[in-house]
């Protein structure tokens, strides 16, 4: 344990779900090291894709926009860590940071809810589904070809208070943020099989990102991490590094880890579900990344050129 002068600053956005994160992890990081909460700062950033609601993240940057300003924090030596949705943080990182830590993961699915409380495959013909994910765009409209999908921005709350207000009949949430927000028990709340609807990369997944020169912050989240969901996280990112994934492309991927062995499930679509290829690879979980490069290698050869282009 590193002597501080002064307590550790962790940058976050400043979401409810972003705060109960970073909570999270400076709950553990006291519990696990027998420090006072007092031994840590939290430092609230608001990043652009927080400030721009009214318009599609592709359309002015993608996922980045939600960690930009705190990894320039992180870089400038305003904070000291910062803590992500790692479904949100793009496969390349700045230079001087690093994400060598990882919480155990939360609940990878995704949830449909509803002001009904139905399923996706129950909702209406014709229902508006709200969303601002192209991936469960493209996955809802691939089993629901006649819903209508309108853009859904905006934080847990938001977006559950725009159902609410009829701007559509259904949206799509992950189990993860609504666990950790304490929603997942409604009963409006219908969770959906992994097979059915495969995860974003790095789905329910909280990542601490540091500088890689910094050896006292280091060594403090050396204490939380987990080395199965940071197994499973780089595995995911090497696949969606290969396919050149960001907010544009509907892509999706999940690793699992069992008795020593990941099994990496990845899938590629067409923004109009119209189209597409999915594939499994499975190896010691030292080949994560390995596993990850070969699987994104044989989905694109089999969709063929331009196929995420179009």
């Amino acid at each position: 344990m590193p002597d501080r002068e002064r307590p550790c600053r962790i940058g976050t956005r400043g979401t409810p779900l972003a705060l109960a994160q970073a909570n999270e992890v400076r709950n553990l990081l006291t519990t696990t090291l027998g420090l006072d909460p007092e031994a840590f700062e939290i430092v609230v950033i608001r990043t652009t894709g927080d400030r721009v609601t009214d318009r599609p993240l592709h359309e002015f940057g993608g996922k980045g926009l939600f960690t930009k300003e705190i990894e320039e924090a992180l870089l400038e030596g305003r904070i000291d860590c910062a803590v992500h949705s790692m479904k949100d943080v793009p496969v390349i990182q700045p230079e001087g940071l690093v994400i060598d830590a990882c919480l155990p993961s939360e609940d990878v699915r995704d949830a449909f809810v509803s002001l009904s409380g139905c399923a996706l495959l129950d909702m209406p013909e014709g229902s508006t589904l709200g969303t601002s994910s192209l991936r469960r765009r493209a996955q809802a409209l691939r089993r629901r070809p006649d819903l209508n999908v309108v853009e859904f921005r905006g934080n847990v709350q938001t977006r559950l208070r725009k159902l609410e207000g009829g701007v559509a009949k259904g949206t799509l949430l992950a189990m993860a943020g609504l666990r950790r927000l304490g929603l997942a028990g409604s009963a409006r709340v219908v969770p959906m099989d992994v097979h059915d609807m495969l995860p974003a990369v790095g789905q329910g997944i909280i990542g601490i990102e540091r500088r890689e020169d910094d050896c006292d912050v280091a060594q403090l989240i050396d204490a939380v991490r987990h080395p199965e969901t940071e197994a499973r996280m780089q595995a995911e990112r090497a696949f969606l590094a290969r396919l050149d994934g960001s907010c544009r492309t509907p892509i999706a991927g999940y690793g699992k880890v069992r008795d020593g062995r990941l099994r990496l499930t990845g899938e590629i679509l067409r923004p109009d579900g119209s189209e597409a290829f999915a594939g499994t690879r499975v190896g010691p979980v030292e080949d994560g990344p390995a596993l990850g490069r070969d699987l994104a290698e044989a989905l694109l050869a089999e969709a063929g050129p331009g196929f995420l282009g179009s």
